[in-house]
């Protein structure tokens, strides 16, 4: 888990978000191959976006997600890109999910703090992710 501050060309940074967001009505749908693929779409679109993936869980009816971007990024259209592109194709390949008008409620929880990336992934997980 690294504390270091990113650099570009004009700015020096460490921004470390929390992320919390749930299925619409709280189903539990986050599993098996829907968790993995979900997983897997998330390092995909953090990766091309040059978010650094800190610490991800996935629940049956909820993710937690802990990422570190530049100051270019906010988190309304961090969690817009994530819950577009995941809910598109997590409902393209799997069919059982097509019975929901949308994958994700509109909400989701944010935070940041200048620690988050050490010792609240460090508690959480030490908690079990709970």
């Amino acid at each position: 888990m690294s504390q270091e501050y990113r650099r570009t060309k004009t700015t020096v940074s460490l921004i470390n978000y929390h992320f919390v967001f749930c299925p619409r009505y709280r189903r539990k749908v986050l599993v098996n191959n829907v968790e993995e693929r979900l997983k897997e779409i998330v390092e995909q679109i953090c990766k091309e976006n040059q978010w650094n993936i800190m610490a991800m869980e996935v629940m049956p009816d909820h993710c937690h997600l802990f990422l570190n971007c530049l100051p270019t990024d906010s988190p309304s259209d961090m969690m817009a890109k994530l819950k577009g592109v995941t809910s598109r194709k997590l409902r393209q390949e799997f069919s059982h999910l097509n019975h929901l008008r949308s994958l994700w409620t509109r909400s989701f929880f944010v935070s940041t703090d200048r620690n988050v990336s050490s010792e609240t992934v460090k508690q959480y997980k030490e908690k079990g992710g709970e």
